[in-house]
């Protein structure tokens, strides 16, 4: 008896230290900010409190992202950065145990110099690319793209011992570029927002999560075209998505799904969320979508019921007429 009470101890002692330990590492993550190597001392006092203000944080760990840094998380989907590339776009990361991935793009003294890839932009990438429960600042003190900063995002994982998964990674990439030229090549065309096409996104990882069943199953191109398909008609972009884009999008998240991205317990959660805040931050427009989309599935059955009772009485009286 005694042999098996100091047994059940010493299980109890390792479960509680297994416990504490993963809450330590949860503690351990610290607020990172990540300053580009080309800001001027001004400009990166500025930023840091720009950052510090917004995430309401004070002394977060700091980490200067330069070229090597764009080399390493950002040249294998593509890009072409050297190690004397120029960095500006700033981030400010902070881990959290729930709610998860939100992005915050902060006026620079009353400006927001991010020129290209948006909140919802950063926010699908940050999920593609492994990110969970987060909150994300990013600032830049001049106008820039915001590469840097979404590099500064990767990187600052990686200084708190969370590497993120190169594939995920390289995927996170070829979706900020594919979604942010097709924003670009849609600017200004009625109908159409980035919102839409990031919920479209958002839902479609969330599907197809749900049909590979966490990634156990592969899912053939052809699925995940029905996927897409069914996504931009929900958020109202079959007429205005091109053929083209439309296989960009597909061949997208064909890589996102042999990053392995799927494959994590959280990912559809964390999908599911994205979408629903995205919805949620533009509840003004998606209201309008459903109406519209309710109004035309309306139409569309009403006008199959006319059409069938005028085939009716048209086949009614040519028989009739045959008769005479």
């Amino acid at each position: 008896m005694k042999k098996l009470i100091l047994g059940l101890a010493a299980v109890v002692a390792l479960i509680v230290g297994y416990r504490g330990a993963a809450v330590h590492a949860a503690d351990t993550w610290q607020p990172v900010a990540t300053l580009g190597t080309s800001l001027t001392t001004t400009q990166k006092s500025g930023t840091l409190s720009t950052l510090e203000s917004a995430a309401n944080v004070t002394n977060p760990s700091e980490l200067t992202v330069n070229g090597d840094t764009l080399v390493k998380y950002l040249n294998p989907s593509g890009s072409t950065f050297t190690s004397a590339s120029g960095v500006w776009s700033s981030a400010l990361v902070q881990k959290t145990s729930s709610g998860g991935i939100n992005v915050k793009i902060v006026d620079y003294n009353g400006t927001n110099n991010i020129t290209t890839i948006t909140a919802d932009q950063y926010r699908n990438a940050a999920l593609t690319a492994g990110v969970t429960n987060a909150n994300i600042f990013i600032t830049s003190a001049v106008r820039i793209d915001g590469s840097g900063a979404l590099a500064g995002v990767y990187a600052a994982f990686a200084e708190n011992g969370d590497k993120l998964n190169a594939s995920q990674i390289d995927a996170a990439q070829s979706e900020v570029n594919t979604l942010s030229g097709i924003t670009s090549a849609n600017k200004g065309k009625d109908g159409y927002s980035d919102k839409q096409l990031n919920n479209a996104v958002a839902g479609a990882k969330q599907q197809m999560a749900s049909q590979s069943n966490n990634g156990k199953q592969t899912l053939s191109q052809n699925q995940i075209g029905n996927i897409v398909d069914s996504q931009l008609k929900q958020n109202n972009l079959t007429n205005i998505i091109t053929n083209n884009q439309r296989t960009q999008i597909i061949n997208l998240l064909v890589k996102v799904q042999h990053s392995g991205a799927l494959s994590s317990s959280d990912f559809k959660a964390q999908a599911q969320q994205l979408a629903s805040s995205i919805q949620n931050s533009a509840k003004g427009l998606f209201n309008k979508l459903s109406k519209q989309l309710n109004t035309k599935a309306n139409r569309n059955f009403l006008q199959k019921v006319g059409d069938a009772i005028a085939n009716f009485f048209t086949g009614l009286l040519d028989w009739l007429k045959s008769l005479i």
